[in-house]
């Protein structure tokens, strides 16, 4: 079993959400979450994806200065971080069929980079991802310079974990 708290772990993916944040990751990651158990969805890929949403991001500056505007304009973080994710789920023994479903959901988390909108060309799955990182955006971009410790982000994806993953009270049911 891979647990969010594997993936947020791994030297891969905390190199990469330092650069788009982890307070925005571990944000949409619980939104999307509650996003896919309130409409049945599968809420393991869901918060994996949110997770890992944004893992594609890299750093575009204009003469020593973060030029927002011209990031967005040559914008592929979510091809990328599709396949990020998908070598990192592999990595850390995720079921190929699982990693293939985050990969996707990654790199339809937006649209910005296609000449065309998706619309409701997504899946129920793939919205409620979509849908979470939407809903955490702040103008420019400012939703990626949050702060978060990594130990508070350890404990709000150990929640999440419990959540995904109960584990069996072997008390339960005895009298």
């Amino acid at each position: 079993m891979v647990t969010l708290e594997n993936i947020f772990s791994h030297w891969i993916t905390e190199k990469y959400l330092q650069r788009s944040g982890i307070y925005h990751a571990i944000t949409v990651a619980e939104t999307a979450f509650s996003l896919a158990r309130e409409r049945d969805l599968n809420e393991e890929i869901a918060a994996k994806a949110a997770l890992l949403h944004d893992i594609g991001h890299y750093e575009w500056y204009t003469d020593g200065k973060w030029n927002y505007d011209e990031y967005r304009k040559h914008d592929i973080h979510a091809i990328k971080g599709a396949e990020r994710a998908h070598k990192l789920l592999i990595r850390l023994g995720e079921d190929r069929e699982t990693a293939k479903e985050v990969s996707l959901c990654v790199l339809l988390h937006t649209d910005s980079y296609l000449p065309f909108a998706l619309g409701s060309q997504r899946s129920p799955l793939q919205n409620a991802v979509w849908e979470a990182d939407t809903l955490n955006e702040e103008e420019q971009g400012r939703h990626h310079y949050r702060n978060m410790e990594r130990k508070e982000a350890v404990r709000r994806l150990q929640k999440l974990d419990e959540q995904i993953f109960p584990v069996e009270n072997p008390h339960a049911g005895s009298v």
